[in-house]
């Protein structure tokens, strides 16, 4: 018999993610290798770039985990779109990435109505796609070799 309980509980949130990781190890001699390691770290990858007066025109979110750079967010202000920022964003998180945070491919989820396209001028495939996520929209999965392994 269980009891289920819904509840917002950073240390049983810990907990969880704690053991799952020793499952994870456990069964997978690729995920054995990479713990403890500094690539099994999340680290933070943030680029933010202004324009002439100081103002907010771009930014780029992400982390490096598992030898991957993962991309979270990715804005362009409508003012300086096409202008080559976001492609230059992406260039300087994927040197970032390969020179100083070990990563050997990157990775990025967008809708269709978003950016696909731009990603896949960049060099990104695109791996999976979920259909109506959220209910009218696709979204797309894309992956980039940046380095050599």
């Amino acid at each position: 018999m269980f009891h289920i309980e819904e509840e917002v509980n950073h240390d049983r949130r810990n907990l969880i993610e704690e053991r799952l990781e020793d499952s994870n190890s456990a069964r997978s001699p690729v995920m054995r290798a990479l713990r403890g390691t500094p690539a099994d770290d999340e680290r933070p990858l943030q680029l933010y770039a202004r324009d002439a007066d100081g103002e907010l025109a771009g930014g780029l979110v992400g982390y490096a985990w598992g030898h991957w750079l993962h991309v979270d967010l990715l804005w362009v202000d409508e003012r300086w779109r096409g202008a080559g920022l976001g492609s230059r964003l992406m260039a300087e998180a994927e040197r970032t990435a390969r020179d100083e945070l070990d990563c050997v491919h990157a990775r990025v989820e967008t809708w269709g109505f978003q950016a696909p396209r731009f990603y896949e001028k960049l060099g990104y495939t695109i791996v999976g796609v979920v259909e109506d996520y959220p209910p009218g929209e696709t979204d797309h999965l894309l992956v980039k070799r940046i380095a050599d392994a």
